[in-house]
């Protein structure tokens, strides 16, 4: 049999029509499974997909049309993050609760209209400054709340003009409620000054740093002396919620014991979590050797004495104390491999007892998780859960959870 006579530009649309057909479909989804490899229940957990394994779908949909699902197609809150304020997403975050040893399946799909979709969370992490405030750099998440202090803060001090606060410590904001507080706080003081230090029933601030190190500042510890910097000179907001709020703090450079030291944190907290993480790039013209995180130990009422506790090998310290009415456990967890060593430092200068954790930095930095735990918060009723929440922490560090691309 003949067969037909095709012109040239009939078997050039044949052609393409075949090596069409024969194309791989583009990629609309991208399946993964998360593991838990702890017998261990988690809660609020953190997942961080790569950009680069997006890479196909943020360039066809873009971040803010991705949407992640669960194995029966619910659709979950997600953020698209750029860690270092380049313009270019690093990661697509998420979060899940996860049975001891268990194993869940999820999908990142592209839609169009994916944006329009997107659930919007009841909670959120938030940081900003507070310029009303002098410039208090303050941040939270539905459990807990934060602040520190900037170089408007500091000028007020070396003027010897009210309003000013120097010190590089790190406050507490007690918190019950999972709602944002921090612009209602403030702008209630702006209104009646001293507002946000009573508990109006969703919490308040007693938590006094002064010149001490408050939850969680570092120093250089030196022949029986702490080294500190002053506030911080400028910052840069690079995510703000929902599931993490990431922000860098920087300060000018600061002697100790003969080294000029430079420093630069960078600090998120996630949704869901009591503590907040520290990133702190250190370094010095002369090798540094005791970076020291420190837990301020306040002056105890009479009779009354607070407790520290610490576990190196786990990686994990706290301090446990009366506060007003309730009790506060304050607390640190790094990974043991970079524990020097730790003390409890009692000490008749004001403000400076401290828990004291001597820490090495690698290649000039030092990640550390910090925070806190108040009773009034309903999230914990003793000094034992406090431990046994930091202990989970340090077990949920050393063993995280394992993310695997495509349907098996």
């Amino acid at each position: 049999m003949r067969l037909p006579f095709l012109t040239s530009s009939a078997a050039g649309l044949l052609l393409a029509a075949s090596l069409l057909s024969a194309a791989p479909p583009a990629v609309d989804s991208l399946a993964f499974t998360v593991r838990n490899p702890l017998k261990l229940d988690r809660r609020a957990e953190t997942i961080s997909l790569p950009a680069a394994r997006l890479a196909a779908l943020l360039k066809k949909y873009g971040a803010q049309n991705l949407l992640v699902k669960d194995a029966v197609g619910n659709i979950l809150v997600s953020q698209a993050v750029d860690n270092n304020g380049d313009g270019t997403v690093d990661e697509l975050l998420l979060q899940t609760d996860i049975k001891a040893s268990a194993t869940l399946k999820f999908t990142v799909s592209g839609n169009p209209n994916g944006a329009a979709r997107q659930p919007k969370s009841p909670v959120t992490t938030f940081a900003r400054l507070v310029p009303e405030r002098t410039d208090d750099y303050t941040w939270e998440n539905d459990r807990v709340a934060f602040r520190t202090y900037g170089p408007e803060a500091e000028r007020l001090v070396v003027a010897k003009q009210p309003g000013g606060t120097l010190t590089s410590g790190m406050d507490c904001w007690l918190k019950r409620v999972p709602y944002s507080i921090i612009d209602k706080w403030y702008a209630a003081n702006v209104k009646e000054v001293g507002y946000y230090h009573i508990d109006h029933g969703e919490g308040y601030d007693p938590y006094h740093v002064g010149d001490s190190r408050g939850f969680a500042g570092i120093g250089v510890w030196d022949q029986d002396s702490l080294y500190v910097s002053r506030n911080f000179i400028s910052y840069k907001t690079l995510a703000n919620g929902p599931i993490r709020t990431l922000f860098e703090l920087r300060y000018a450079p600061w002697q100790a014991n003969g080294l000029t030291i430079t420093e630069k944190k960078l600090l998120s907290i996630d949704l869901g979590s009591n503590l907040t993480r520290f990133e702190e790039h250190i370094s010095a013209d002369k090798p540094l050797l005791n970076v020291t995180i420190g837990i301020t130990l306040h002056a105890e009422p009479k009779g009354v004495r607070g407790e520290v506790k610490g576990e190196p090998r786990q990686g994990w310290f706290r301090y446990w104390e009366p506060m007003d009415d309730a009790f506060l456990g304050t607390g640190v967890v790094l990974a043991p491999g970079q524990v020097q060593s730790w003390k409890d430092r009692r000490t008749r200068a004001k403000e400076q007892s401290h828990l004291l954790v001597m820490a090495t930095p690698q290649a000039g930095k030092l990640v550390y998780y910090a925070g806190f735990g108040w009773t009034k918060s309903g999230q914990f009723a003793t000094a034992a859960d406090w431990d046994q929440y930091l202990a989970d922490y340090s077990k949920r560090l050393a063993a995280p959870l394992e993310v695997r691309f495509g349907s098996k």
